[in-house]
């Protein structure tokens, strides 16, 4: 009788465990999309996350965010449209209020940016991310040229065909699936 109940406790222990390493590290793409290119764009970048084995990425509208699985998230990416070069004011407002709720803090960060046209202020929009990232004590990512091409230093930009017309989000794709591979192996190498 003894033995049978030790036995199945130890078995019960073993069983958890198997679930337990069998989870998969939970990964969070978070936009502010106008146009939908933004929401392309982070969904491109969960896409590439979601090729790393033993990764759930999902991506989330700042205005339907699944919170429990940002919380348990290891890694989160920020996007934005370019809105006078700056990120929008609506996920400014977002991340002000809801980064400490969502315990942003000791989590892997990222920035991805889209814009109307060439040079539109892109490049300022993921500083802006990346800077509220880290005042909220986020460890921030950037491949810059260790990976090879393409380069991606501190996030992907992709320009939409809204305004110029020989531009189109797609030619953008790889990039943002590339950067969203490379952040889930970085997220997996510091807390796997």
């Amino acid at each position: 009788m003894m033995e049978t109940a030790v036995t199945n406790i130890v078995r019960n222990i073993t069983v958890k465990g198997i679930e337990q390493e069998g989870d998969n590290m939970k990964l969070a793409v978070i936009y502010d999309s106008k146009t939908g290119n933004t929401r392309q764009a982070g969904e491109w970048i969960a896409e590439g996350m979601n090729r790393a084995e033993e990764t759930e990425a999902r991506a989330f509208s700042i205005h339907d965010i699944d919170e429990d699985f940002v919380k348990e998230a290891k890694g989160i990416v920020i996007g934005s449209p370019s809105y006078a070069a700056q990120l929008t004011p609506d996920l400014h407002t977002w991340l002000l209020s809801s980064a400490g709720a969502l315990g942003f803090a000791g989590k892997l960060g990222g920035a991805f940016a889209t814009e109307q046209f060439t040079h539109g202020g892109g490049e300022t929009v993921i500083q802006s991310i990346l800077m509220i990232e880290l005042v909220n004590g986020m460890l921030c990512y950037s491949s810059g040229g260790a990976c090879g091409m393409p380069v991606i230093h501190l996030g992907p930009i992709g320009v939409n065909n809204n305004v110029e017309k020989h531009n189109d989000m797609e030619h953008y794709k790889d990039n943002y699936i590339i950067f969203g591979e490379r952040f889930a192996k970085k997220v997996s190498e510091v807390f796997g």
